[in-house]
């Protein structure tokens, strides 16, 4: 990571991938706008987490884009949003000191530049542990263009390897009430316990409960 690959445009955080593109987020406008504007169409992660009156205290193990977390911050949800990546880090942190007046939900986000793996320890109070382990499939279909091709394009550069699986196993030998992980519906769980499934026509949710 060099800090001139690190420039402004419109007062938004940009990152030189290459000479032909860069990545910034923006939750003031554009597509990420557009989805939160949208937020009682996300039917799906609403059955996965479930009907609650209380507000739940959500580890995001996985923040990526950071989409996942900001819904269940629109869902009146505490988050903690971990973020192996620097560079996603930085730029991320930018769009949400520049969304901060715009939504007053970012008081509720807890947002870390860390290995989950390394901080899961001190959140094991948490109601709902969030894995959204798509980086091997990101990385591999090197067709996919758009946001996600980016993100896996900057994670490659920084030589990340997804580390959610291993993450995940190690929570199933802690206490824990729910586990969330979001998959492509055909791709194969991350265990074969699933206590139930949220399905949607591309993506599904396992949910793991401890009894």
């Amino acid at each position: 990571m060099k800090e001139e690959d690190f420039f402004y445009v419109n007062n938004i955080l940009h990152y030189r991938i290459s000479d032909k593109e860069s990545l910034s987020f923006d939750f003031l406008k554009g597509r990420l706008f557009n989805r939160l504007k949208r937020i009682e169409h996300e039917s799906l992660i609403k059955k996965a987490i479930g009907k609650n009156k209380v507000k739940l205290k959500i580890f995001d193990a996985t923040a990526g884009s950071l989409i996942d977390s900001i819904i269940f911050l629109k869902l009146g949800h505490r988050v903690v949003a971990c973020e192996q990546s620097k560079i996603l880090y930085r730029l991320l942190d930018d769009a949400i000191l520049r969304a901060k007046n715009e939504y007053n939900f970012f008081e509720n986000l807890s947002f870390i530049n860390s290995d989950s793996a390394k901080i899961v320890d001190s959140h094991l109070d948490s109601d709902i542990f969030y894995f959204d382990p798509m980086f091997k499939d990101i990385k591999q279909n090197i067709k996919r263009s758009g946001t996600l091709q980016k993100i896996g394009n900057v994670l490659s550069l920084e030589r990340l390897e997804d580390t959610s699986e291993q993450i995940f196993n190690q929570m199933l030998n802690k206490k824990y009430k729910k586990i969330i992980v979001k998959k492509p519906i055909k791709s194969n769980p991350l265990h074969e316990k699933i206590n139930y499934q949220v399905k949607g026509k591309a993506i599904r949710y396992d949910i793991y409960i401890k009894t």
